[in-house]
């Protein structure tokens, strides 16, 4: 009985046709979630003299929606170009002497991407298919403000442009109609994305801050 289910279990499913992906070139869209943070390098002169540190304090949801276009270039390998939008904020808050300071610095962005992505993907099994990518994303924030407002208490400025490299692993699911993939993806920014002149009004929070870097892991669903 044991040998029987065993053989049973091991039978292969029928296959879904992928013509689709197949073609030199196919398109789709992408829907995903992501939680946008910084990796903040305090200021230790400024630290040192009033003890003030910064930190990103909540991880807040945002959303990712993006065109496909895939370029098949062999059997294991795609070139992936992927522009959207996505939308997102992350919370700094800063510390005197292990007590909250004063206001928390909420920073929305809303970015216009750009990913070039190299994929390469396993052998299929049955109707599952693993892979891997890595890639480059340009990404300008449109909600990054120029100057500063001083009716609103936000005394930090955030650079428009950056360049983020990416990686990540996931899933093809060959469905009967179309692919769904779904990954889990990191993106980690090259620049120092924080203004250099501080708020004539609150010159600690910009003097706290030595460098600043983005980052970001999304979640992405991909129909192809």
């Amino acid at each position: 009985m044991l040998i029987h289910a065993v053989a049973i279990g091991q039978k292969a499913k029928p296959k879904n046709e992928s013509w689709y992906d197949d073609k030199p070139l196919h398109f789709g869209f992408s829907l995903g979630f992501n939680t946008m943070d910084f990796n903040i390098t305090p200021s230790q002169n400024y630290l040192s003299q009033d003890s003030l540190y910064p930190e990103v304090a909540i991880l807040n949801p945002g959303i990712n929606i993006q065109i496909v276009t895939n370029l098949r270039t062999g059997k294991y390998t795609d070139i992936r170009f992927l522009p959207g939008v996505s939308f997102g904020q992350r919370v700094v808050r800063y510390y005197k002497d292990t007590e909250l300071y004063n206001d928390e610095q909420r920073l929305e962005s809303s970015f216009l991407e750009f990913p070039f992505l190299f994929k390469y993907k396993g052998d299929r099994l049955n109707n599952v298919r693993p892979y891997v990518f890595t890639g480059l994303n340009f990404r300008y924030d449109l909600a990054a403000k120029k100057d500063y407002d001083e009716e609103e208490p936000i005394y930090l400025k955030l650079k428009r442009p950056d360049l983020y490299y990416e990686v990540g692993t996931g899933l093809d699911f060959y469905l009967t109609y179309f692919k769904l993939s779904v990954e889990l993806k990191m993106s980690n920014g090259f620049r120092n994305i924080i203004a250099s002149d501080p708020p004539p009004s609150h010159p600690e929070y910009r003097n706290a801050i030595e460098k600043m870097r983005s980052q970001i892991w999304v979640l992405a669903f991909h129909f192809e």
